[in-house]
């Protein structure tokens, strides 16, 4: 069996940034965050990547890798206290400023408020996989995920209602 070479890894990171992206976006909310998980989680597909035995897609090996290293991350950081203090406070006034300009970043703050699954689920549908898909990667029915797509989408269209728009 041949290993892999740094040009497949490199090649499979770059097809599958997109979801990289959204996952460290969705779960952090500064820049500076992001590039850290980011690398955390490239660092983590890399350690694993000679064990990948292209069983399953490459994008569901790596959603799973990406989504364990961040949640990982997100148990430590809650271990540390006081470790979100001063990033809540930047988030909320960085929200007040925005939220009735983009609707687009107020679907980003709804979407990262979302408990870690239903997250997982949602980035994944914003990034084009079928239920069954979805499905597939988190080990769940695709029933299951088409009923949490349901009740996040409800949620969402509350959510979304009940913003007050400023006119121009």
């Amino acid at each position: 069996m041949k290993s892999p070479s740094k040009t497949e890894f490199l090649k499979m990171i770059d097809m599958h940034k997109g979801i990289i992206h959204s996952l460290c976006s969705l779960y952090y909310q500064s820049m500076e965050d992001q590039k850290d998980v980011r690398q955390d989680i490239i660092l983590q597909l890399w350690k694993a990547f000679p064990s990948f035995r292209a069983e399953a897609q490459s994008g569901t090996w790596l959603y799973r890798v990406a989504l364990n290293t961040i949640l990982n991350k997100k148990k430590q950081e809650a271990r540390r206290p006081g470790h979100d203090s001063l990033t809540v406070i930047e988030q909320l006034s960085f929200s007040a400023v925005t939220q009735t300009d983009d609707d687009l970043q107020l679907l980003k703050q709804v979407i990262a408020q979302l408990p870690d699954l239903e997250k997982a689920i949602m980035v994944l549908h914003l990034e084009g996989y079928q239920n069954k898909e979805i499905a597939q990667m988190l080990n769940l029915s695709a029933s299951n995920i088409s009923t949490r797509m349901h009740r996040i989408k409800t949620r969402l269209k509350e959510t979304f209602k009940s913003q007050p728009y400023v006119t121009r």
